[in-house]
């Protein structure tokens, strides 16, 4: 039998070795984690105090904002501890905890942004059935629903994972603890393994973006036979935004989890990270916010 040592924790990357640079990835970082903090958590007050936006899209939005808080909480935080101590440590279980969490807040994120989306179709393409449609049961089942599979998925990857002998060295090519990172540092033969999350993960970013594109591809289209220049307008600053946050977060997302873990690019491991993980939760509030009349509005009756 092969000697093996027992993991008790890894060493995640970190963006500089200068004391200086550490500092600035930190107050970086800080000023990210907190824009996205009061975006989200603005958003998450003005729709719970004003009964004016208790409506399912504002529901929705209102969810997506909680997850992208949970989602960038994972991951910036120890990162900026780590900078700020001048650390690259973390434990065992904290990595499986970290894995367990960003997959569960991941996938529930691309569920929201799924379900958002059918929102704006029934509301422009299906407006007289909209009530129906997306009645109150209609929206916490839906929310449910999206809860439990990201629950599902997290569980089932995380224990993939963890399940595998780790003897390839600890220090994990990214700033949190990554899938494909991971593997990386497997010696099991975990090929199987390997093949069944790039799998899943494209099955699953491809027939949620599918699905995005398909609703919008409706929108559009029920929109051009539309003579009026207002709901053209209406339609593309409601549309075009959640367009551009799914493509970058499935594109980026997806490239992270397809790439096979042979071929080594830190750098760009680093970048594609960061917009996956960390641009995402700052740009749903600006998003959401800055092209919405109602949000405005309650957020100006909020400050007064």
């Amino acid at each position: 039998m092969s000697n093996q040592t027992t993991m008790t924790e890894f060493l995640l990357l970190s963006f500089s070795d200068a004391q200086e640079l550490q500092i600035l990835h930190f107050v970086v970082f800080l000023g990210i984690f907190l824009a996205a903090l009061k975006g989200n958590l603005l958003i998450i007050t003005t729709i719970a105090l004003d009964h004016h936006l208790h409506t399912p899209m504002y529901f929705f939005l209102m969810n997506l904002s909680m997850i992208d808080l949970g989602f960038i909480s994972i991951t910036v935080p120890k990162s900026m501890a780590n900078s700020l101590l001048n650390s690259r440590l973390i434990s065992y279980s904290g990595c499986i905890d970290q894995v367990f969490l960003f997959i569960f807040f991941a996938a529930v994120d691309l569920g929201f942004l799924t379900i958002m989306a059918y929102d704006h179709y029934v509301a422009i393409c299906k407006p007289l059935h909209y009530e129906s449609l997306m009645n109150r049961r209609a929206c916490i089942e839906m929310a449910a629903s999206a809860l439990i599979s990201g629950i599902f998925c997290s569980a089932l990857h995380t224990g993939n994972i963890f399940a595998l002998t780790f003897c390839g060295g600890n220090m994990v090519d990214q700033f949190f603890c990554e899938i494909p990172q991971l593997f990386k540092l497997t010696c099991s033969d975990s090929y199987l393994n390997e093949v069944g999350v790039i799998v899943f993960f494209a099955c699953l970013n491809i027939s949620c973006f599918v699905l995005i594109i398909v609703s919008y591809v409706q929108i559009f289209t029920t929109v051009l036979k539309i003579p009026s220049e207002w709901g053209w307008h209406k339609a593309i600053s409601t549309c075009l935004p959640h367009l551009i946050v799914v493509f970058l977060f499935v594109c980026t997302g997806t490239f992270a989890y397809v790439k096979p873990p042979s071929i080594c690019l830190s750098g760009l491991d680093i970048v594609v990270g960061v917009l996956y993980s960390v641009v995402p939760p700052v740009m749903n509030p600006i998003i959401y916010s800055l092209g919405n009349k109602e949000i405005k509005g309650a957020l100006r009756k909020l400050t007064r």
